[in-house]
């Protein structure tokens, strides 16, 4: 067969059509899609944890076991498909002659998610066992408000008690000092007039030892202690307080700092004993403190809201319940037939949910860190 040169130029611009299209399949997708994956993956994941969490709290309300899961790792996964077509039709002469053609191109994603439940010995160090005040004091040195900190992770300081989930009656059975002594602590840590100190030097000789803290430790290194320091300060009215918060604490009247141990009571004079909640715990205290139907109590679903005592009269995470959820919200589930939320102009309510999310991650000991993101870069 003669191609006549008449035919010749449609022919190369069909090869000059078709180029780019067999070109393209020496493109890669992974390093456009890094940033905007990581993203995406890492919102997504907060976004599950915050629901994980906020069911936890509705389930264990109505006795339902919480159930614990660790994403362990995320692979984002592409497949990109194409097609490529196109022809020629020639005539004699050059009468009517056409070239045609076509591509098409499809990119799919497939991710894959791992979850592993929390069992054993994990469950029990991540969720029962209580969280050290060494792995819980210094979050104060963030900014985080002390006194939050303290309502949700110690059941009581130096014998004056917080309300309790279960078994105390509608109060909870909590202690107006104890509400008292976070309330000048946080006066105090406002104004700079109070910080924990961490450190490894060898305290006085304390009774209990912390649950833990110290597990994931390597052999031969020291462990931490925390101590609260109540700092020099001219202003009168803070003095007052740090006087107070001595007394509350039976700490002697000129001590500037004292040891934080774990235990209802200290054994060594001028040490502070915190006796630290778990993971469960709190959880539990919040899921008291919700808003249910009142049918469901009526009717034996649940036990009765507990209310806080002292001069804080509002539940740390207030959460709502209702058919219907509002449409702008910090975190909304649905359970049993009804909505329940945490609105998005409480910050407060927001603050200690984060807080406890925090929280968590301090008490998992026992596993890998963290959900490991892949994503195909070539």
């Amino acid at each position: 067969m003669i191609i006549s040169r008449s035919i010749f130029s449609p022919l190369r611009a069909l090869c000059l059509v078709m180029l780019p299209c067999m070109v393209s399949g020496c493109i890669t997708i992974g390093p456009s899609r890094l940033s905007h994956d990581q993203l995406d993956y890492s919102r997504a994941l907060g976004e599950a944890e915050k629901h994980a969490m906020l069911l936890n709290i509705i389930r264990i309300r109505y006795a339902d076991p919480p159930t614990f899961l660790d994403t362990t790792q995320v692979i984002a996964g592409y497949q990109f498909n194409r097609s490529v077509n196109g022809g020629f039709n020639a005539f004699p002469s050059g009468v009517g002659s056409y070239l045609f053609g076509g591509s098409t191109a499809t990119l799919q994603e497939s991710p894959t998610f791992t979850y592993q439940p929390e069992t054993g010995q994990q469950y029990a160090e991540n969720v029962i066992r209580p969280i050290s005040p060494v792995v819980i004091m210094p979050l104060s040195l963030g900014g985080l408000p002390i006194d939050t900190l303290l309502r949700l992770t110690a059941q009581s300081i130096d014998g004056l008690s917080n309300v309790r989930a279960l078994g105390a009656g509608p109060t909870g059975g909590g202690s107006v000092r104890f509400y008292l002594l976070l309330h000048d602590l946080r006066q105090l840590q406002i104004q700079g007039a109070m910080t924990i100190r961490i450190s490894t030097d060898a305290p006085k000789p304390s009774g209990d030892q912390p649950p833990s803290g110290s597990a994931n430790k390597p052999s031969g290194s020291q462990p931490e202690h925390a101590y609260l320091v109540l700092t020099a300060t001219s202003d009168p009215a803070l003095t007052t307080i740090q006087m107070e918060v001595r007394r509350l604490l039976h700490l002697d009247a000129h001590a500037e700092e004292a040891e934080i141990v774990y235990g209802p009571y200290p054994k060594v004079p001028g040490q502070i004993a915190i006796l630290t909640r778990s993971m469960f715990a709190m959880l539990s205290q919040i899921a008291y403190e919700m808003e249910v139907p009142e049918d469901d109590v009526k009717e034996g679903r649940t036990l009765p809201t507990i209310s806080p005592v002292g001069i804080e009269t509002r539940p740390d995470v207030v959460i709502h319940s209702g058919k219907t959820a509002p449409e702008h919200n910090y975190d909304a589930v649905h359970y049993r037939g009804r909505w329940y939320w945490i609105s998005d102009d409480d910050f407060r309510s927001k603050l200690s949910f984060t807080m406890m999310q925090i929280l968590a991650a301090l008490a998992a000991t026992s596993h890998s860190p963290g959900a490991v993101i892949t994503i195909p870069a070539g």
